[in-house]
């Protein structure tokens, strides 16, 4: 697994829309969810909340490897901790009480971001928030049913950043610090 990767707090991300969503959601939704948040911190402070690896696929922009635990491809402790398969491709929270104070991983700047995506988008339905990515994330392309990365400096120059090579340059060279650590 990715060392700079939070499993624990991709899992909590999901939590806060899976809890917004009465404990349920579709696996398509909550992945345009996640990286519309991870899209709007960036514009907002320059990094993303996941530090995952942004995909063009079929329906849009995904988190690749939040989409990997979330279709089931992956497993984690940290991930069962908060989320749960259920049937129809839709996940569930682990817990019957489980509520935002458990989400421990987040911070205020991150809590404030991921509301405002739910305060934009909640209300839209799996389908409809597809579109919604298909036609207002530039930075997807179709992949013609296979996938292809996104880097984070096409994100951020259309996310309008002078600097958008560099911000990309931070985010990996941290990863790579990250990566040293793990050997």
């Amino acid at each position: 697994m990715a060392p700079w990767f939070n499993i624990r707090k991709a899992a909590q991300v999901a939590a806060f829309f899976t809890l917004k969503e009465r404990g349920e959601i579709y696996v398509l939704k909550l992945v345009k969810l996640m990286y519309l948040a991870d899209r709007r911190f960036m514009e907002l402070y320059d990094v993303p909340i996941l530090n995952d690896q942004l995909v063009s696929m079929q329906h849009g922009p995904v988190n690749s490897i939040s989409y990997d635990y979330l279709n089931g491809a992956m497993e984690s402790e940290h991930w069962n901790e908060f989320l749960r398969d259920r049937e129809s491709h839709r996940v569930s929270t682990s817990r019957d009480d489980l509520t935002e104070a458990d989400l421990d991983e987040l911070s205020k700047a991150e809590l404030r971001v991921l509301q405002e995506v739910w305060d934009r988008f909640g209300h839209m339905g799996r389908f409809e928030i597809r579109d919604y990515t298909h036609d207002h994330c530039p930075e997807w392309e179709d992949p013609n049913g296979s996938s292809m990365p996104i880097p984070y400096s096409r994100v951020f120059n259309f996310l309008r950043k002078a600097n958008s090579a560099e911000l990309e340059d931070r985010i990996l060279s941290e990863r790579q610090v990250a990566t040293s650590f793990d050997e």
